[in-house]
């Protein structure tokens, strides 16, 4: 049984509770994003990356690298021309704050987690089920693997992922944050705060949701998207129904926790936390999805 463990973004109080889940025979799965909590909440990032460091380790866990910690990387790295390759922006800062009240800015001690961040792959294909915090893509994937065939980066990678510009930092940035698509002409859509959108996220999980409508996350009112099909290239992001199992964490999701496809899903339900035991099946099942 492997107990599937979403993002906790520092909240050691959750980290126990879904650890209380596991059996002492079960090992652990961590889908990233470990720290930046709520600072207007009981955040603490050193007590929640000890533990799942002690776990990861000593071999009772493993882990997969999300945004948040890629950010992290990037923020406490410097670049090329001697400047920070994730800016030190008021919007970043009030973003990756609980860890800078504890660590600071490119201290030794940030940089020694940062060093550990590295150590962490952006997938895993475990046994039969597979672990990615945002997005499982087979080309993306493949771009990556063929550079760095344990799907983990290096400093001399940070420069071309920050820039997002090339094949291989393209496919870091679907990997970790999702895939994201420019509606038509003539199209956007008010998000949750009211701004104005014309690009949206995508549940690429959704083997069958083909369509603009079914396959938009975070719409609040789908019908001001087009009612027609994706275009073929967006089709092909999505996740093949023959494959195997998939979790992921990263979006957020609203309402009580469910598996969204038999085949791929997220369990990142903030309101709601929850776990996923896996215990071997091809098809994920609400049975195993355990609210904490």
């Amino acid at each position: 049984m492997l107990n599937i463990i979403p993002d906790i973004h520092a909240d050691v109080d959750r980290l126990n509770r879904s650890l209380k889940v596991s059996a002492p025979f079960d090992q652990v799965a961590f889908l990233g994003d470990l720290i930046d909590g709520n600072p207007a909440g009981k955040s603490d990032d050193l007590a929640v990356l000890m533990q799942a460091r002690l776990l990861i380790d000593s071999g009772r866990a493993i882990g997969v690298m999300g945004n948040h910690e890629l950010n992290a990387i990037l923020f406490h790295t410097l670049g090329n021309d001697g400047n920070p390759l994730r800016a030190h922006s008021n919007k970043n800062c009030n973003q990756h704050r609980t860890f800078l009240d504890q660590f600071g800015a490119c201290t030794p001690e940030a940089l020694e987690w940062t060093e550990w961040f590295l150590t962490l792959p952006l997938w895993i294909d475990f046994k039969g089920v597979r672990l990615v915090h945002a997005c499982w893509s087979d080309p993306a994937i493949s771009i990556i693997a063929a550079r760095r065939p344990d799907g983990k980066l290096r400093r001399e990678d940070l420069q071309e992922v920050a820039q997002k510009s090339s094949p291989f930092g393209q496919a870091v940035e679907k990997i970790l944050s999702g895939p994201e698509a420019v509606l038509p002409p003539g199209y956007d859509f008010a998000d949750s705060r009211h701004h104005r959108r014309n690009h949206v996220r995508l549940a690429w999980w959704r083997s069958n949701a083909l369509t603009w409508r079914k396959a938009a996350l975070s719409v609040p009112f789908v019908d001001e998207l087009p009612a027609g099909d994706l275009p073929s290239e967006l089709k092909q992001d999505m996740y093949a129904m023959d494959a195997p199992p998939v979790l992921v964490g990263h979006y957020k999701m609203a309402g009580l926790p469910a598996i969204d496809s038999p085949r791929a899903s997220s369990i990142d339900y903030p309101a709601t936390p929850c776990v996923y035991l896996w215990q071997g099946e091809s098809a994920l099942t609400d049975r195993n999805l355990i609210k904490l």
